[in-house]
């Protein structure tokens, strides 16, 4: 495989969990206790969830939101205290990693998500043991598309931007991968903005069909 990026760097929501629905039922509940009568549309809320947890409890809470860090800390806390259900897994993740890696490929996480509740998303869904790398945000460290976290990942691996692909589902994973010169994939079951145009040669509506083409990519 000479010559072949060896190190694939995933985002975790909207890339290999489907997290808006939990997300969803815990601000549902947070409104509940609040006396509120909202309800947190679905839909409404899958392009927040890309925005990093304060602006997205923020803006979904509405009018019911008191306190910024005192909403994101109790969001946060009730996150914890759920388990995150293997059905969440987008289709095909599982296997299309468990493949990837028997290929030869090194993988890793780069998420804003805090890193207590990557790790514990990892380990709920029975996916820690396949990655050599899990970087999640952390405090003082600014959140993607700052580069500071994907840089993490890097020097845990100990490769360089043009040894990896950054594979995500928005267009602040783009932003980031470009930053370092990191070639990037799209998979467009997440969280992107409606008006975010992928490339359309590196953009995929499926997780067998990037693992396909990372694959393929390997034997050519």
């Amino acid at each position: 495989m000479s010559g072949v990026r060896k190190s694939l760097i995933f985002d975790l929501d909207g890339t290999l969990v489907d997290s808006c629905a939990i997300c969803v039922e815990i601000l549902d509940e947070m409104l509940r206790d609040r006396g509120s009568n909202l309800v947190v549309d679905p839909q409404i809320a899958r392009p927040w969830m890309s925005e990093g947890g304060p602006r997205m409890v923020a803006a979904l809470l509405g009018s019911a939101c008191a306190d910024p860090d005192d909403e994101i800390a109790e969001f946060r806390a009730r996150y914890a205290a759920k388990r995150t259900e293997r059905s969440s897994l987008f289709a095909d993740v599982e296997d299309g990693l468990i493949t990837l890696r028997e290929a030869g490929f090194t993988l890793a996480i780069c998420s804003n998500k805090p890193q207590q509740l990557v790790d514990k998303v990892l380990a709920d869904t029975d996916l820690a043991h396949l990655f050599s790398s899990v970087v999640g945000g952390r405090q003082g460290v600014p959140a993607k598309p700052a580069p500071d976290l994907l840089e993490a990942v890097l020097e845990e691996l100990q490769v360089g931007p043009r040894d990896c692909l950054f594979i995500g589902d928005s267009e602040i994973d783009h932003a980031v991968a470009d930053r370092l010169g990191m070639p990037f994939m799209f998979l467009t079951h997440g969280y992107a903005k409606a008006d975010y145009i992928p490339n359309p040669d590196r953009s995929f509506d499926g997780f067998r069909d990037l693992a396909g083409t990372i694959l393929a990519g390997a034997h050519a």
